[in-house]
Formats: C-alpha cells, structure tokens, sequence
C-alpha cells in the first residue's frame, strides 16, 4: 500500500490501525521511516510522512469516540445494574470510574496515546465521558505526534532493521493487556470479599 499509495498509504493504515487494533502502528510508522532512507520511493520526506501518521490516526480514533457518545453514560450504567451482577460492575461503579476519567480526562487521553495496547482504546471512554470534541483531538494529537515521531525515526535510524520496533514494542501491548485484565479480575474478587463481608456483618 506504501509503494502505490505513498503518504496516503502511511495514513490509510494509520486510520485502519485505529480501527483495528491487531493492526500494528509499530510496524507501520517505522516502515514509513525506513523507506525514506531507500532511493526511488514515494516516500522521501520524514516530515511528510510523520504528518500523515499523524491525521491518519487521529482521524481513525473519531467513530470510537462517537461510538462512546452514542452509546452514553445512562445506557452502560443501565446495562450495568442489569447485568452488570455477574461481573461484580454495578451503576455507581460506572459513576466511579467517570468521575475518575472527568477529572483526568485530558492527561489520560495524552498519555493513552503514548502506551500500547490502550491507545486506540482510549478513544472509547472519551466518547463515553462526553469529552468535548476539541480538547479530546487536541490531546490526541499531542500524544500521537510524539508516538509517530518516534516511530518513524526509530526506523529512519535502524534502516533495513526496522522490524525490530514492533519485535521490542510488540509485546508490550500484550504485557499491558495482561496487566489490565488481571488489575479488573483482583478487583472483582476484592469487591465480592467485600460484599461477602458487608453481609456478614
């Protein structure tokens, strides 16, 4: 896609990789890095192609912050008192976790940017916190310029070995998806210890 396409190539996977999270931006971005070191490609200029890392990813990071603002705060906190008992997730747990996000809302979609494994997904409590549009792309954009920048001149630097990005960054999205899911698993089992202990006393 890089060969026919160019720059459109790098923001078109870019976009995808947003959409797409098995799709790896740590593959992509130092490829784009690479191939400006190479004589004859379409893709020459660093600049150029860290700017279409860049929109590419901010524009595909949209339709999970929208799908977030249509589904809304009242539905997930109503599928959570419905459901949510087999999960130990309740309504105020919901509550909880907004008040969090509202009050670190604009750190955490930056940093989110900047961590594997979390910064597509960060689009989606965004959307569903109802962050407004403006700072929400603004941050995003902050992050993401760092996350592409470093990227593309890992593999501007590394030239032909630039696949040993995604071999280094490849299993820290998998690290802090583990991590996630064991974090939420010792949560539900400390919430039921403490409703096993509530009702005890």
């Amino acid at each position: 896609m890089m060969n026919s396409l160019g720059y459109w190539g790098i923001g078109i996977l870019m976009f995808l990789e947003n959409l797409f999270p098995p799709i790896p931006s740590e593959l992509i971005m130092p490829l784009a890095g690479y191939s400006a070191t190479l004589a004859g490609t379409k893709i020459p200029s660093i600049p150029i192609s860290i700017a279409a890392g860049v929109i590419g990813t901010v524009v595909g990071a949209l339709p999970w912050y929208y799908v977030g603002k249509l589904i809304g705060e009242e539905n997930i906190k109503r599928l959570a008192n419905k459901y949510g008992k087999w999960i130990s997730v309740t309504g105020d747990d919901i509550d909880k976790v907004n008040n969090w996000f509202n009050k670190h809302g604009q750190k955490a979609v930056f940093f989110g940017r900047l961590v594997p494994g979390i910064r597509t997904l960060i689009s989606l409590p965004a959307g569903l916190n109802e962050m407004a549009l403006v700072p929400f792309l603004i941050y995003s954009t902050i992050g993401t310029i760092l996350w592409v920048t470093f990227l593309t001149m890992a593999g501007y630097l590394l030239g032909a070995n630039y696949e040993l990005v995604d071999e280094y960054l490849g299993p820290v999205s998998k690290i802090v998806a583990a991590l996630l899911v064991v974090s939420f698993i010792v949560w539900i089992v400390r919430k039921k210890q403490q409703e096993k202990r509530n009702r005890s006393n």
